[in-house]
């Protein structure tokens, strides 16, 4: 799956066609999710 391979979790959202991203959540088996950790969108 593409999560696996690091694509962001919204690009799936939109290739999957979800209208919410808890849908496209369900589908993500990963044990750690970047887009969780608090750093994940802090530009450097």
């Amino acid at each position: 799956m593409s999560l696996e391979h690091n694509a962001d979790i919204a690009k799936v959202q939109e290739w999957l066609g979800h209208a919410n991203v808890s849908t496209t959540r369900l589908y993500d088996k990963r044990k750690h999710r970047p887009e969780d950790s608090p750093t994940f969108r802090v530009d450097y």
